[in-house]
């Protein structure tokens, strides 16, 4: 069995209680998922944090060159055209090199045919990108389901022993059962984060308008606000353009983290915009904790936390950039340690 666990439950249960039968079930349970959880969620991990970003830049900036190609493609086309119907006479270049109408026409051809050719080259590494991102996002559903199954065995087994065992358990037994289950609720979130970062770019929707007043509020009224946190919206927001389960996740996420990393007696979250046209600019400000500057481009990695914050994931952040770029925009940030940070991102209009 796995060691810590196995001393935590002599140290705390009975010698009766750790000697009964009827808990070999539960034992054997966790015995197992902790055999095999550790190894599936590093190469989780390793996956999903080497590559995914990776395809997602590299198939987006293939693009935008195939698309600088095409253009000049057809710019070329045009000119042949042109050079065709007029005929043009010998004529003598800047590069001191003789073309006439008929080999220029031909030099732009084979140009043309050349630029053709590497635009086929880089449609299959295109679409061997594709090929690669759908299969990194059905090893991310496979196991991350793999992950799913001993965690909800745990969760049951622990509400058994909480109910059958409720009289036999100290205060202390109680309070580890309810630590196993919390952990067992935030590894829950934990991989439904990797499912949502690993499908944010996939799954294609309608943009329809979106009131970002009435999603901010429903965001302010599901999330725990402590009491010594005030947060201020400046002015009336925007109506954008979008689909409001990414909107909220990326406002969610940024607003969350601002309330997490506060550590001011008298802490404040601030949500504003400026108008730059063709985009909306929108930042949410707070006078917590502050980051390096070492650390901007980091935290927007893959399970990367700059401290051991037992309620953060390391994939809030990695969410947020990932729901920018997929909406063309971009997203930044300006800190100060012990005075504050403040994240600044575009939506186009």
């Amino acid at each position: 069995m796995n060691s810590l666990l196995k001393r935590q439950i002599r140290k705390y249960l009975s010698e009766e209680l750790a000697s009964n039968k009827d808990l070999e079930q539960f034992l054997y349970a966790v015995n197992s998922s902790y055999n095999n959880y550790d190894e599936q969620f590093i190469m989780l991990q390793r996956a999903m944090s080497l590559s995914s970003e990776e395809l997602f830049n590299a198939n987006q900036q293939l693009r935008e060159e195939a698309q600088a190609q095409q253009d000049v493609i057809n710019k070329l086309k045009r000119v042949i055209e042109t050079l065709k119907f007029y005929e043009l006479p010998e004529n003598n270049t800047s590069d001191n090199i003789d073309l006439d109408g008929l080999k220029l026409v031909e030099f732009i051809d084979n140009q043309t045919k050349e630029i053709v050719e590497i635009n086929k080259q880089r449609e299959a590494l295109l679409n061997e990108l594709a090929h690669q991102n759908q299969e990194l996002s059905d090893y991310a559903h496979m196991v991350s389901h793999d992950l799913k199954s001993p965690l909800r065995s745990i969760d049951t087994l622990t509400a058994w022993l909480k109910q059958d065992y409720s009289e036999s358990l100290d205060q202390t037994g109680k309070e580890n059962l309810k630590l196993i289950r919390n952990n067992v609720e935030k590894m829950d979130l934990l991989i439904k984060g990797i499912l949502d970062y690993s499908t944010i770019d996939k799954n294609k929707t309608e943009l329809y308008n979106v009131n970002l007043n009435v999603l901010v509020e429903d965001i302010l009224n599901i999330i725990e606000i402590p009491n010594h946190i005030k947060v201020l919206i400046k002015q009336p927001l925007p109506t954008v353009k979008g689909d409001k389960y990414r909107l909220q996740q990326l406002f969610q996420n940024l607003i969350t983290n601002a309330i997490n990393y506060n550590n001011k007696e008298k802490g404040y979250v601030e949500i504003g915009f400026e108008d730059q046209e063709p985009f909306w600019q929108f930042y949410i400000k707070d006078n917590g904790k502050g980051i390096e500057e070492k650390y901007f481009e980091k935290i927007f990695k893959t399970f990367q936390k700059l401290e051991n914050n037992p309620s953060s994931t390391g994939i809030g952040l990695s969410i947020v950039k990932k729901i920018v770029d997929v909406y063309s925009g971009k997203i930044w940030l300006k800190s100060a340690v012990n005075k504050g940070t403040t994240f600044f991102f575009t939506l186009k209009k």
